[in-house]
């Protein structure tokens, strides 16, 4: 058959065993240029005297122009942006960033991506003020995270402007709010102010300071053990601090 003038290369007509990987080794071009080429081609289901594209002329996909912060890459078999990220030490949400189009959940073998080096995106320090930087884990969603820390998706989607909540990539890093503690701070407290942190459990805290749930518990009326909010304060009872007056905080306020 004769190529037509939609084709940047040659009309090629399917033969037994063909798959674009295979067409792609065979004819030096890659998975990615032959879908190009071929829009509305199921690659799954080629069929014997299907005639489709094969493209010679430059393979799309980022060029070293469009990766100024790293470097291109070729997909291989069993290759996902989780396990890339985790490879060439950056994140998921990096990526994308830097592959705008490409579909993460179909990435093709022969397929060529941008991999960032620079700095990834996402909330630094300065930029969650208020909370804590939170790294995605598998299954989090902004419901489970407003549960597990305490505030609400609405202050997490605040917190975290152009974060698509329906799209959270495992490494992402977000920033976690963290809302003022419920009800008022003890005026007294026989032994230090302690801070809540994300993790911390009384059964920890009370080992770890010297006493028992039971002191913390009393030292601290209305609270509930099994809600502790990072930016929580409560106190810490202690039998004795030798040497000290007052009353302390922990952390250490500098």
């Amino acid at each position: 058959m004769s190529q037509t003038t939609s084709c940047p290369g040659f009309n090629y007509t399917i033969r037994a065993g063909d798959t674009f990987f295979r067409l792609a080794q065979r004819f030096g071009t890659t998975v990615a240029a032959i879908q190009a080429a071929n829009p509305g081609v199921d690659p799954n289901n080629l069929q014997i005297g299907q005639v489709i594209c094969i493209p010679t002329g430059p393979a799309p996909g980022p060029g070293p122009g469009r990766c100024p912060n790293g470097f291109l890459y070729t997909v291989q078999s069993g290759d996902t942006f989780f396990r890339l990220a985790q490879r060439f030490g950056t994140t998921v949400a990096a990526i994308q960033a830097a592959n705008p189009g490409v579909d993460p959940n179909n990435l093709q073998i022969g397929q060529v991506i941008c991999i960032p080096t620079g700095p990834a995106p996402g909330p630094g320090p300065g930029q969650c003020p208020n909370g804590f930087l939170y790294t995605i884990q598998s299954g989090d969603t902004f419901f489970r995270l407003a549960q597990r820390f305490g505030t609400t998706v609405e202050a997490i989607q605040a917190a975290n402007p152009g974060v698509d909540p329906n799209n959270l990539q495992i490494g992402q890093v977000i920033c976690i709010p963290v809302r003022p503690a419920p009800g008022p701070v003890p005026p007294g407290c026989p032994g230090f102010f302690y801070t809540i942190q994300p993790g911390d459990t009384l059964f920890a805290l009370a080992a770890r300071f010297g006493t028992t749930v039971a002191a913390i518990i009393a030292a601290n009326p209305g609270i509930d053990p099994n809600n502790l909010i990072p930016g929580q304060r409560i106190c810490i009872p202690v039998p004795s601090l030798p040497g000290v007056d007052g009353v302390l905080s922990w952390p250490p306020q500098t």
